[in-house]
């Protein structure tokens, strides 16, 4: 009755320590709880059957828990919860042709050092070079990236 109730304090610790991986991941209560369970199990096969049996319930959580838990989860029951997709989308991609160096505008929005810049009509993201700028202020394009306009403030005195 014993060695079934061993076996059982195993399987439950596989079932949560396959919950903490799988489902809740990071340091919950099923891990501990699935580590307190192995613990308790080899605990009680040292106890019970003595020295032999307990050094092979540990060997066994040791070394074959582990394979099992990685054939499990490389399984079907591993692509059943994995995700698949591929993400093939691109967010706000400037057009290398349409705004360049030099090119004027006005931030939207307060330019912290990143917010929105509006160049003929278009409002970009802009990050600013040089200080904090308010909403409202004349900027010029210094640099062009893929997804942002890198902006310095027009002086009073180059208008």
């Amino acid at each position: 009755m014993t060695i079934l109730i061993i076996l059982l304090l195993i399987f439950l610790g596989i079932v949560l320590l396959l919950l903490e991986f799988a489902v809740i991941p990071g340091i919950t209560i099923a891990g501990i709880g699935g580590m307190v369970l192995f613990g308790y199990s080899i605990y009680l096969a040292f106890d019970t059957y003595g020295v032999a049996a307990g050094i092979g319930t540990l060997l066994f959580i040791i070394i074959l828990v582990p394979i099992l838990m990685f054939r499990i989860l490389k399984g079907r029951l591993g692509d059943k919860m994995s995700l698949k997709s591929t993400i093939i989308g691109k967010t706000n991609l400037i057009e290398d042709t349409r705004f360049h160096a030099g090119d004027k505008g006005v931030t939207v929005t307060r330019l912290g050092p990143i917010g929105k810049v509006e160049f003929d009509g278009q409002v970009m993201e802009g990050k600013s070079i040089g200080p904090m700028l308010d909403a409202g202020t004349e900027v010029e394009i210094v640099k062009v990236l893929k997804n942002q306009i890198i902006v310095k403030p027009i002086k009073k005195e180059e208008l």
